[in-house]
């Protein structure tokens, strides 16, 4: 699907709510220069600030990959790992290359199952991959502990998640018609979460169970969303690396690390001094990106 620049954050509003950034931001990531990547295309928009691009190094002998928010688009995921394994054919001797996704695996693609069972299968081992806690794959535990949370899940994703296991979300809508239909939806809730818990696989709730919120390799830190300005790593709580917007992405003053994130859908890979933003909305555009991290160089690989 052909998008324009700027729209890609309408579309997103249109249909799920407020998960993109606000008009404001939006309008500053198109007054930085950000331009819509071409399938197979390996850059990205120019640093945002004027000072001198900003020097890091992934650790030594390893090329890093980070890949952005798949939301259950398996179509994507393995033409994107075709094109790192042909990256990584080309690489040095001895060099090690490593996978690090930053999550939202599941929700608003059908394929959100096929995913996780990819991941917890083993299929990249060659990779040693590293796989961080998105705020979907959250809202997944969450409703295995609680019944109630199912219907606010579906609101932002969860729909598309249950209906690749086998299941149907109750009606919401039903249950206005009168007490009693607010009483059958509640019971179809139930029966659906207690089928749900019986029929997820055992390895795919010990994948999501061993997801990381963070990852530090050399100069980058890997995280979901981001980090909160003005406070150290230790002092980061698990729910602003997990959904943080704004107050991240705004702030002018840099981390210790160079953050790469997903979380918030952008029209392009976004680079600059202090983050690289790498959800550009694949279960929506077709275009799932990754950052090569090798050395002091930093290239993107795209579907």
């Amino acid at each position: 699907m052909a998008l324009t620049r700027g729209k890609l954050a309408d579309a997103l509003r249109t249909r799920f709510g407020q998960f993109t950034r606000s008009a404001d931001a939006a309008r500053r990531s198109l007054l930085s220069g950000f331009r819509v990547l071409q399938a197979g295309e390996e850059a990205a928009s120019e640093p945002v600030e004027a000072e001198p691009p900003r020097i890091t190094e992934a650790p030594e002998g390893v090329c890093l990959y980070a890949v952005g928010d798949i939301h259950g688009r398996m179509d994507l995921l393995t033409r994107l790992v075709e094109i790192i394994d042909a990256d990584a054919a080309q690489l040095p001797e001895g060099v090690k290359p490593q996978i690090i996704f930053l999550g939202d695996y599941i929700d608003r693609g059908l394929q959100s199952r096929d995913v996780l069972e990819y991941f917890s299968s083993g299929a990249l081992d060659r990779y040693d991959p590293v796989f961080l806690l998105g705020n979907h794959e959250e809202a997944l535990l969450r409703f295995l502990k609680e019944v109630g949370f199912g219907m606010q899940w579906t609101r932002f994703g969860g729909a598309e998640t249950l209906y690749s296991y086998g299941f149907a979300p109750p009606n919401a809508r039903a249950s206005l018609n009168s007490h009693d239909d607010m009483a059958k939806v509640r019971d179809a809730w139930a029966k659906l979460w207690e089928n749900f818990r019986e029929r997820l696989p055992e390895s795919h709730l010990k994948f999501l169970q061993a997801l990381k919120p963070y990852h530090v390799a050399g100069d980058y830190l890997f995280v979901h969303a981001g980090l909160r300005p003005g406070l150290s790593l230790d002092e980061q709580s698990q729910r602003d690396m997990l959904w943080i917007r704004d107050e991240f992405l705004e702030d002018g003053a840099r981390f210790d690390h160079l953050v790469v994130h997903g979380h918030t859908p952008e029209d392009a890979i976004h680079r600059d001094n202090r983050r690289i933003g790498l959800d550009t909305g694949a279960f929506l555009t077709g275009r799932l990106s990754a950052a090569r991290l090798f050395g002091t160089d930093v290239a993107f690989l795209n579907t």
